[in-house]
């Protein structure tokens, strides 16, 4: 015989199971609806009648390309996703050099910065583009934004820009604590003393090291900086002090040369390339099959986070806040 209780707490469980199930259903339908509806906005924006001066006639031309958001590594998402990426900065800076009617260009840029070796990457895609580049800076272009700044031809940027912010910063979260608190053991397996030195609280050792790469980066950030700028090596390493400073006060420390928006920047732009007239251009939106394709690698992670169980969820949530080793110009 088995015993009631037993078999109370079997049904239980089945119907537990059951009802979560039918919530798994419920949600891969509510990711149906998604994803057509998602679809569908896609093809409206891709027919939606663009702005007028992406479809400018003349050849005397000035493109704007904006970059806004974090600088990343990964792909980018085809304006689904507000990042800076190497790849896309790559890609428009490529179709504006391509482009016989384009004489200069012109970066509009917003970002807080991001990983060191991202904006290293941009920045030479910048240093190498072929025709006159001026930089238009927004609200903030501080750290990795202005370090993908200083090499271009020239930077404008408004009196109540925020930029610098040249140094770099490194965070080593030690989550034991966290951990024991949730029943969470880790066990290490390990070849080389140093490898999980930054899924703990570091030795004195450990946090040495992670100063000598610090230092290192931010010796690269200087020297490039002054490259870009023109300026005393010294004088840049005086600046660098991780601190912020005003359209205006960058302006008077030489880190940019004028003051003013998009349309100045266009018109020293010009100037650059000789163009009495410039015609600001922007360069025409993904395609439907690139806006698309960008969506769909998003709704593929959303799908993917919502099978994952709720506990695999928050150690992967947890994980972010200790990727490995990670040197921001932010």
């Amino acid at each position: 015989m088995i015993p009631q209780a037993l078999l109370g707490s079997g049904n239980r469980m089945g119907w537990e199971n059951g009802e979560r199930m039918v919530g798994m259903k419920s949600y891969k339908w509510l990711v149906v609806v998604i994803v057509i509806v998602a679809l569908l906005a896609a093809v409206w924006l891709a027919i939606k009648p663009g702005d007028l001066s992406s479809s400018a006639g003349g050849k005397d031309r000035v493109v704007v390309i904006h970059l806004s958001g974090t600088i990343e590594e990964g792909s980018e998402g085809y304006g689904f996703v507000q990042s800076i990426t190497p790849r896309n900065v790559e890609r428009q800076l490529e179709r504006a050099a391509g482009d016989a009617d384009i004489k200069a260009a012109v970066l509009r840029v917003n970002s807080p910065g991001g990983p060191v070796a991202a904006s290293q990457q941009i920045a030479s895609y910048i240093k190498k583009f072929p025709k006159p580049l001026v930089i238009s800076m927004g609200d903030m272009v501080a750290s990795g934004g202005y370090y993908i700044s200083a090499p271009a031809r020239g930077i404008v940027a408004e009196p109540g820009t925020l930029t610098g912010s040249i140094g770099v910063i490194s965070q080593v979260m030690d989550m034991e604590g966290l951990y024991e608190k949730l029943g969470i053991k880790i066990e290490t397996i390990k070849s080389g003393r140093h490898k999980d030195m930054l899924s703990r609280q570091l030795t004195p050792e450990e946090r040495e090291l992670m100063q000598r790469l610090s230092d290192d980066i931010y010796e690269q950030f200087i020297s490039d900086v002054a490259a870009g700028r023109n300026l005393n090596k010294e004088k840049v390493r005086d600046l660098a002090t991780g601190q912020v400073y005003t359209g205006t006060q960058a302006l008077n420390l030489g880190l940019i040369d004028r003051l003013g928006g998009i349309e100045e920047a266009v018109e020293w732009a010009g100037e650059m390339a000789g163009i009495a007239s410039p015609q600001k251009y922007e360069l025409p939106s993904p395609s439907i099959r690139e806006q698309i394709f960008g969506l769909g690698l998003k709704i593929t992670t959303l799908i993917d986070q919502l099978s994952t169980p709720p506990e695999i969820q928050i150690l992967n949530y947890l994980r972010q806040f200790n990727p490995g080793p990670r040197l921001i110009v932010e």
